[in-house]
């Protein structure tokens, strides 16, 4: 049996689109190799070198930074940097953008990630994994401006996650289907093993961290109740699956059907996840596999951010079960008089 490895599937692609130069299969190439050296780390954990506990440093967000989080976002950094296919790299772990020099040869994409999501479970070996997003310089001139790194969702030319678990899974997509490529350890090899992959229409699953309920707001607490309903005419009650990595719960939504939840809460008043990082990278990829991503009440691809550090509520998953989450916390803001609260 042939089997199509993840380089040959971009190049096939590439041949496809009018006007490709081969840079941008360069850069997924690069992706590729850096994927593969965190996979080795991740599955190396315990053994030698300590890349378990803290490095001491605050990220961007406020949040303590883990040695593996360094790890990968100074391997994807260095690597994509060099690859002369980049003018500039945004990393939820950096405060500001990295601008290649221009004696570095600068390309036309710009490069967003979040190196290692799921990084609080990095040492009891649950599952974690990096997202990455990839969008087309716009400004003109070599100087790389808000343009360039604030664009709308929907501008996104192609998105991926690398997901780490009991085997590391490389998804991607470019707008024209969403591919799965399986690593084989032995060969060293990202192989198809996920083609055209399309989220079922509706699932039987809801994936929220419910020990946030006492800072939801009604809306929210309505939905969660009325998803553990028992109705079987209406396919509920769903079940809970909740891991607190994002890659893994998208996967596993992405594969099964259902619908992951992220909400605004009194916390977190204007959401937790990073529209550049996780949101609109997950968006691009479940709509182009037949699913929706919201923030509740607007569809994420047609946002355009004001900094690279935004934050929003995600909905994401299933088309019918996003339809069902936006009508349902609609439908409560109505009649409880949250309007103004949610809508803020």
């Amino acid at each position: 049996m042939e089997h199509t490895t993840l380089v040959q599937h971009i190049r096939q692609q590439e041949k496809a689109t009018p006007g490709a130069t081969g840079e941008f299969t360069s850069l997924m190439n690069e992706i590729m190799v850096a994927a593969k050296i965190i996979s080795l780390e991740v599955n190396s954990a315990g053994i030698g070198e300590d890349i378990f506990g803290l490095t001491g440093k605050i990220n961007a967000q406020g949040e303590e930074v883990k040695k593996l989080d360094e790890f990968s976002d100074i391997t994807f950094t260095k690597i994509i940097g060099q690859s002369g296919t980049v003018c500039a790299i945004t990393s939820e772990e950096k405060d500001e953008a990295y601008i290649i020099p221009p004696e570095d040869k600068p390309g036309k994409y710009i490069f967003m990630m979040d190196p290692l999501d799921g990084s609080s479970n990095i040492d009891v070996n649950v599952s974690i994994g990096t997202i990455f997003s990839i969008y087309k310089k716009k400004s003109p001139g070599d100087l790389v401006t808000d343009e360039d790194l604030l664009q709308k969702g929907d501008e996104q030319i192609a998105a991926g996650y690398i997901a780490y678990g009991s085997s590391t899974i490389f998804v991607y997509s470019t707008g024209h289907g969403v591919h799965g490529f399986t690593l084989d350890p032995a060969l060293g090899e990202f192989f198809l093993s996920h083609p055209d992959l399309v989220i079922p229409d509706q699932g039987s699953t809801y994936s929220i961290n419910e020990g946030n309920w006492v800072v939801w707001d009604e809306a929210q607490k309505d939905l969660v109740s009325y998803l553990k309903e028992d109705a079987p005419s209406s396919g509920r009650p769903y079940k809970l699956r909740y891991i607190g990595s994002l890659v893994a719960d998208f996967h596993r939504t992405l594969l099964k059907g259902g619908l992951f939840m992220y909400p605004r809460d009194t916390k977190s008043p204007k959401g937790k996840l990073r529209f550049s990082f996780e949101a609109a990278p997950m968006a691009f990829i479940v709509e182009n596999a037949g699913g929706k991503a919201s923030t509740g009440k607007q569809r994420i691809l047609d946002i355009t951010p004001t900094g690279i550090h935004d934050r929003l509520p995600l909905f994401i998953g299933s088309k019918k079960d996003v339809e069902l989450a936006e009508e349902r916390l609609a439908a409560t803001v109505k009649k409880g008089g949250w309007f103004k609260w949610l809508s803020g």
